[in-house]
């Protein structure tokens, strides 16, 4: 996909401006400077033309920070990667000496540029666009990330500046895996993301809440596509005190939404915290399948032991039984294996079992464990009987079960029935969803 690198100096709208024109809230915004970090890929369309948006961080060549060095040379990254460039602007700031050293960076990196002066949140503003001549990229548009003025043109502009697109017109048809990787801060879920890229694509730093963004990195893995996504990391909701960490939270959470598969990264060192049993029931309430990875392996101490006790408190804790893997971003320990494991999970998570299959299935749990007996009043002495299974849904799986009377249908019948048809398909992790349909009386039956 043809790619458009978004630019500027800290605080000018970058972020507010990619939502706009995307039509989307994916994008950190908040007022204060420095909220995005990592760059972010962001899709849009316009009259037909489908490209990513690059959102990058903040640029200040003169930041000696080191996190300030990451952010650079991600927007750097970012803007090699891309066809087009727009280096926004404040308006109402006037340009300042960054803005001319990022034109600079950007007249250096070849590629067509376009100035969008933002902020001009009105008529009067409109005028104030023309000081920004003085970059040498070319007129400068207005436009209002706040108001959406001017956004079309900027748009109008974009696609008259992106080359043609090999095959735009074939749009691949694959059965691809959204990843979602989740967790506490500071376990190494951003190592481990670069790791599966193979390259140094989101930000890694020993302080705790480096990720602000939901960032989404698309990757082939031999044939198959998978779209990873980083998130931020997730603290207890009476420990988040910051108005920032309080939406990156939340895009944590819609990142596991519109995934099929969550890896829950804990610290090894630490064990399975409570903390990471409230993400792993999270990813599963959201209809993730779900594995829990113990990073940092190569610094624990306790061996097969350990791991196993890992597991069975996991086992007891979480119903949906997902698997505990073991990994090392730092020395890539397991690493492929990891993600092989991934895209196998959610294979079986979407995969259709033949109705035929089911319900020699259903008849073999019937013989293992009778249906129960109705107690509640109207069916007492009648027993239930499963008559008929298909499977009705994938992502998370969803079965419809056709039984003679709902009422005789216990819980633990019930959890039987999910369990078994769990282990029978390799299904740990998988958040399975059994609709109990009352068969329908026959009309001679009800005339009778």
């Amino acid at each position: 996909m043809l790619k458009v690198a978004v630019l500027g100096y800290p605080n000018v709208g970058k972020s507010s401006l990619v939502n706009r024109l995307a039509g989307t809230r994916q994008a950190v915004v908040h007022e204060r400077p420095g909220v995005t970090r990592d760059r972010n890929e962001i899709e849009c369309e316009w009259n037909g033309a489908r490209f990513a948006l690059i959102d990058t961080g903040g640029v200040d060549l003169r930041d000696d920070d080191p996190l300030a060095h990451s952010i650079r040379d991600q927007a750097r990254a970012g803007l090699a990667d891309a066809q087009v460039a727009v280096l926004v602007v404040d308006a109402r700031a006037g340009a300042r000496p960054g803005d001319e050293e990022l034109a600079e960076l950007v007249r250096r990196a070849a590629v067509p540029a376009i100035v969008a002066a933002n902020k001009c949140d009105t008529a009067a503003d409109i005028p104030l666009a023309a000081d920004f001549y003085r970059l040498g990229l070319g007129e400068p548009v207005a436009v209002s990330a706040m108001q959406g003025l001017g956004t079309g043109d900027l748009l109008d502009r974009i696609v008259e500046l992106l080359p043609e697109a090999p095959g735009a017109q074939e749009q691949e048809q694959e059965d691809e895996v959204r990843l979602a990787v989740i967790g506490r801060p500071n376990v190494g879920k951003s190592s481990l993301v670069n790791r599966f890229a193979g390259q140094e694509r989101v930000i890694v730093s020993e302080r705790a809440g480096t990720t602000r963004d939901a960032i989404d990195l698309p990757l082939r893995v031999g044939e198959r596509r998978v779209v990873l996504i980083d998130t931020a990391g997730l603290r207890r909701a009476s420990k988040v005190d910051d108005s920032v960490e309080y939406y990156t939270a939340l895009r944590s959470r819609r990142a596991a939404e519109r995934a099929d598969v969550a890896l829950v990264v804990c610290d090894a060192t630490a064990g399975v915290t409570a903390q990471d049993m409230r993400i792993a029931e999270l990813a599963m309430k959201a209809g993730c399948a779900t594995a829990v990875v113990l990073n940092k392996w190569d610094l624990h101490e306790g061996g097969e032991e350990a791991l196993n006790h890992e597991r069975a408190r996991v086992a007891a804790r979480l119903r949906l039984r997902p698997r505990v893997l073991t990994a090392s971003a730092l020395s890539g320990r397991n690493v492929a294996r990891l993600l092989e494991e991934a895209i196998a999970l959610g294979d079986r998570a979407g995969r259709r079992i033949p109705t035929p299959e089911l319900n020699r299935f259903l008849a073999e749990a019937a013989r293992a464990r009778q249906p129960p007996v109705g107690t509640r009043r109207g069916a007492a002495g009648h027993r239930l009987k499963l008559i008929y299974m298909t499977q009705i849904g994938r992502r998370p799986p969803r079965f419809a079960l056709q039984v003679n009377s709902r009422t005789r249908v216990t819980r633990d019948y019930a959890y039987f029935l999910e369990n078994r048809l769990r282990a029978r398909y390799g299904m740990d992790g998988v958040p399975l969803i059994i609709d109990f349909v009352e068969r329908r009386q026959r009309a001679g039956a009800r005339a009778a």
